[in-house]
């Protein structure tokens, strides 16, 4: 499994597939980029400038917002992730 470093997060991007009213699946390229996703590995977090470890807000299992175009598209065993730092996050879906 990917582990990441300082303040950065591992998200499973959740797609929800769009239907419209008729029931007409929508092209993937005619979709909005998914602004959603599930933390599946937290880095250490941050260091403080007295060289403490600041903790990550977020743990593994949690379903987050995120900016839009935040984070870096990696592939791992064929599949597909976004690399996050934690300030790009929004918020936690409880």
């Amino acid at each position: 499994m990917l582990k990441p470093l300082g303040d950065r997060v591992i998200v499973e991007v959740l797609e929800d597939q769009e239907e419209t009213v008729g029931g007409i699946v929508l092209a993937n390229n005619a979709k909005e980029k998914p602004q959603s996703g599930k933390i599946v590995a937290v880095g250490e977090g941050a260091l403080s400038p007295e060289g403490k470890r600041l903790p990550v807000a977020v743990k593994v299992g949690d379903v987050v917002m995120y900016d839009k175009y935040a984070g870096s598209e990696v592939k791992y065993e064929g599949k597909d992730y976004l690399v996050l730092h934690e300030k790009d996050l929004m918020a936690i879906a409880e």
